[in-house]
């Protein structure tokens, strides 16, 4: 069923009802759209309306927020908002849909979660039909939206839940049957529940899409249209990534109705915290350079491309001495779970990962992400990238290229609009140290003993050390599409 929208003028909150005062008309398609005018074409391959925005606001005290949220605000230490935060606001809690685009680390959930509980607050969802839905791609990213939304749900009485798979898919259910009022979901997990009976999307107002061009290169655009399909048609809907491109264009055109369009930083080159170093390496040497910025003071994410290659360093750092973890797609999300909270505690020190991590994932004194492995695409460059220098703090992205890796990364970074520092380095030397931090690694093995114990399941579906074994996410698209074979990393053994 094609829903293309109403279009709608803007609307007005009327916080005793909990929804907007909505427009009516027959149903269209890509009207009251323009397309952007030439100098503007390459920042969005989207259309735009004329609709004038409401104008930015320098504190949060200047929105219509409930006072509970601005309470907790307060409590948090949130007095000012980020940029996206402060231009996209006034516009959400009006009941303007939003396409918003910001770096990662640049405040985008907050940007939607405020709106989404303010406009919910004060009303009650029925068993297993929720209120709003967060959609994302991943269950790492939805752990870190229902961590970060949780304290302000709290303050205006609203239930969350978390719907990912490799977890307890009846302890979701029954989250949900208990009136959640808001869900924070995976798209093929939410399918499974809705096919099971055990989740209805009628009540949906609020939709927001979270990472979206991600959720296209990973297939999941056939369930998360159909997903949209069965929300409240005139309900208002908000998509927020780091990047946005034609791979949502059409997700736009069909469920967006005269958004409100606002861009933050559009590259990650124009992140003045974030240093990007391209290190050229021997392919000889590769094993120890890595090796020797692993053992630095101070935490690290290292990427590379494969699961095998993931576990075999990490495997080789803790016999030298490094205290590190895998993450990956191949562990359990227990397993999962556990790793981040060991490398947030500092338990973990070096957490070795695919680009499973390159999204969701928030750590605090976080300075530096290697990149093992280049990556192919310029988008997993900014979004691996993006795990540092978050929130007005510094950090450092470096990619360690072999001669024959040279001409690919030159292209992928003048794709991503980054001029690099390049530097030809060895182990042991003096500027690899400068740069990274590296040092020679004590050579005494360790063991990762005495794990962080993961957060006990709550009634929002959160994840609990005593999940069962974690199974394959149900639902999970076939022939992903974007999805390629990672050439073999150095870290691979023959086959």
């Amino acid at each position: 069923m094609n829903r293309a929208r109403t279009a709608r003028p803007t609307r007005s909150y009327d916080r005793s009802r909990g929804s907007a005062a909505k427009g009516s008309g027959a149903p269209r398609r890509s009207k009251g759209y323009e397309r952007r005018p030439a100098a503007l074409q390459g920042e969005f391959a989207l259309p735009v309306t004329t609709t004038p925005a409401l104008p930015a606001v320098e504190s949060f005290a200047d929105l219509d927020l409930p006072a509970p949220l601005l309470a907790a605000l307060g409590h948090e230490g949130m007095t000012v908002p980020f940029p996206i935060q402060g231009a996209t606001l006034p516009n959400s809690l009006a009941g303007r849909d939003v396409l918003g685009r910001g770096r990662t680390g640049s405040g985008k959930t907050l940007a939607f979660g405020l709106a989404l509980l303010a406009r919910t607050a004060g009303r009650r969802a029925a068993p297993r039909q929720p209120l709003a839905l967060v959609l994302v791609p991943t269950r790492e990213l939805a752990q870190q939206v229902t961590d970060a939304l949780t304290p302000y749900a709290r303050s205006v009485r609203l239930k969350l839940a978390t719907v990912v798979g490799g977890m307890s898919i009846g302890r979701q259910a029954g989250a949900l049957r208990t009136g959640a009022e808001v869900v924070v979901a995976t798209p093929g997990r939410l399918k499974d529940l809705i096919d099971r009976g055990d989740c209805r999307l009628d009540d949906v107002a609020i939709t927001v899409l979270d990472e979206a061009d991600q959720m296209a290169d990973m297939g999941f655009m056939p369930q998360v249209t159909a997903l949209l399909d069965q929300v409240r048609p005139e309900g208002q809907r908000m998509l927020f990534s780091a990047t946005l491109d034609r791979n949502v264009d059409r997700l736009v055109r069909t469920y967006l109705t005269d958004p409100v369009v606002h861009s933050v930083d559009p590259s990650a080159g124009a992140v003045t915290t974030m240093e990007h170093h391209v290190l050229h390496v021997h392919e000889a040497d590769k094993h120890r350079t890595t090796t020797e910025i692993a053992a630095r003071d101070g935490r690290v994410i290292m990427f590379l491309d494969t699961k095998r290659a993931v576990d075999r360093l990490t495997e080789h750092l803790l016999n030298n001495g490094v205290r590190a973890a895998a993450l990956h797609g191949g562990k359990s999300q227990p397993q999962r779970t556990r790793t981040l909270a060991q490398f947030k505690t500092g338990h973990v020190t070096v957490l070795v990962a695919t680009n499973v991590a390159a999204r969701g994932i928030h750590v605090d004194n976080l300075d530096l992400v290697v990149n093992v492995d280049p990556p192919t695409d310029h988008k997993d460059y900014l979004h691996r990238g993006g795990r540092t220098a978050r929130a007005g703090e510094s950090g450092s992205v470096v990619t360690l290229v072999t001669p024959g890796q040279r001409r690919g990364m030159t292209r992928l970074m003048a794709s991503a609009a980054i001029t690099p520092q390049v530097t030809p380095v060895r182990s042991g030397e003096a500027e690899l140290s400068r740069i990274t931090g590296a040092q020679t690694p004590s050579g005494v093995p360790v063991v990762i003993t005495a794990p962080a114990p993961a957060p006990r399941r709550s009634a929002s579906g959160a994840p609990s050390s005593r999940g069962r074994r974690g199974r394959p996410a149900q639902g999970r698209p076939t022939g992903q599409a974007g999805r390629r074979r990672a050439p073999r990393s150095a870290f691979d053994s023959a086959a």
